[in-house]
């Protein structure tokens, strides 16, 4: 109190300096007449006067503030600053009156005088004056803006959360800064939020507030405070959503030759995360080694479950079991794996006709021999012994045994030579037999 008894004493002090002469003029001007007014306006244009207003100035909280006083023909007229909410008087010409060690003054040529405020606090938010001890005083003004960046209030802003599947969940966000901060949620993986029915990229306030959650709504969420002033703010919170596990089965039924590989899948999601496993189908755990090679992949709550055997055999053709469990319950499923048999092989045997002899008569075909031909592709699909045309024994004799001598031998005759080639390796004595058929028709 008496420190700003002393500030207030120091201003009477500098306004009872101003030049005497000033109030001597005045009286002088109100006896002069129209003749002293003119002389009044002759001494106005010598006092004193502010060159340009004082600006009003946005400052960040911790950074330095400068307020800007010009003034022309101060003469020998003194210039002083004042906290005018305070009425607190802060320098006076060259001297700083405050107590304050953050204020200091400089000024440039007699003309500019600057009030320096460093590491500025929101307590410096306010009106300025920059004062003239002139009779009367004349004066400007001008406001400090002192923002402040967004910070998380971390007592009032929700934590980590785990919650269970279909419950209601309130995430709350609080924040302060100057202006006062604006705040929205968003995922922190960028996807849409399913927010009461509704897909959105973005939720205003500070409350994020999300009915009969699913495990779609698990994952980190961003609370982010943004006022204008850099930087804005952010604070992840993590979304756990508990279930039991629920499993799929991409096949349930695989194939698979004898000797070949195969990988049988289970698709699985849990929360806390499930153990998985493979079984028999009678329930013997299934272990990785040379047989078998069981994998599991995650993302997020979900695995995706992989079973390789290796080099099948008749015993591995069966029942195979997937398992998913953790503490909210047990899940599991069947894949069938049965045998595809080898498809059995045809082989089919081609003729070919004979070169045309010097007469220009063919040799050994008939109009029909392509009727022969298909008889023998049917008994290479049965036996493949059976694929020959003729007799491996005088099939060269056959064309020479008259044929060209005799063409009214129906077709007939050489089908039934085929037919005789079922003898093959008969004896001897039922081949002669079909040969003598086919010679007396």
């Amino acid at each position: 109190m008496m420190r700003r008894q002393l500030h207030w004493c120091v201003a009477l002090v500098l306004l009872a300096a101003a030049p005497a002469a000033l109030g001597r003029h005045s009286r002088e001007v109100k006896k002069g007449g129209r003749g002293g007014a003119v002389e009044e306006l002759a001494n106005e244009m010598h006092m004193p006067r502010f060159a340009e207003s004082i600006p009003n100035i946005t400052v960040t909280i911790g950074k330095d503030a400068v307020l800007a006083c010009v003034v022309d023909n101060l003469k020998n007229y003194k210039v002083a600053w004042v906290r005018v909410d305070t009425q607190t008087i802060l320098s006076i010409h060259h001297n700083v009156i405050t107590q304050n060690p953050r204020i200091s003054l400089s000024h440039n040529d007699h003309r500019s005088w600057y009030l320096h405020i460093n590491d500025v606090h929101e307590a410096d938010r306010g009106w300025y004056m920059c004062q003239i001890n002139t009779d009367p005083m004349r004066s400007r003004v001008g406001y400090v803006q002192v923002v402040v960046p967004p910070s998380i209030i971390d007592k009032e802003t929700s934590s980590d959360m785990v919650v269970r599947e279909n419950s209601n969940v309130s995430m709350a966000c609080k924040a302060e800064g100057y202006p006062e901060p604006y705040i929205m949620w968003r995922r922190e993986d960028g996807e849409d939020i399913n927010y009461n029915g509704n897909e959105v990229s973005v939720v205003d306030g500070e409350l994020l507030y999300i009915t009969r959650v699913s495990r779609l709504h698990m994952g980190a969420y961003l609370c982010i405070a943004s006022n204008g002033v850099p930087p804005s703010i952010s604070k992840r919170v993590l979304l756990r959503v508990q279930f039991p596990p629920m499993l799929t089965i991409p096949n349930q039924l695989e194939g698979a030759y004898m000797g070949q590989d195969v990988v049988l899948e289970c698709h699985t999601e849990a929360y806390p995360s499930s153990i998985n496993y493979w079984t028999t189908e009678r329930g013997d755990m299934i272990v990785s080694g040379d047989k078998y090679e069981a994998v599991s992949t995650d993302d997020g709550y979900k695995k995706y479950m992989m079973l390789k055997i290796r080099n099948i055999s008749r015993k591995d053709f069966g029942s195979y079991k997937c398992v998913a469990k953790n503490s909210l319950g047990e899940t599991d499923g069947l894949i069938k794996l049965d045998e595809i048999p080898v498809p059995s092989t045809t082989s089919t045997t081609s003729t070919t006709s004979q070169p045309a002899s010097a007469g220009g008569k063919k040799r050994g075909r008939s109009k029909h021999s392509k009727q022969r031909h298909k008889h023998n592709e049917v008994v290479g699909a049965a036996n493949k012994d059976f694929t020959t045309n003729r007799w491996d024994r005088g099939e060269s004799n056959w064309d020479d045994m008259g044929q060209d001598e005799n063409p009214d031998i129906p077709s007939e005759g050489l089908a039934m030579e085929d037919d005789c080639a079922w003898s093959r390796g008969a004896p001897l004595l039922l081949a002669s037999s079909c040969l003598l058929v086919l010679w007396f028709q």
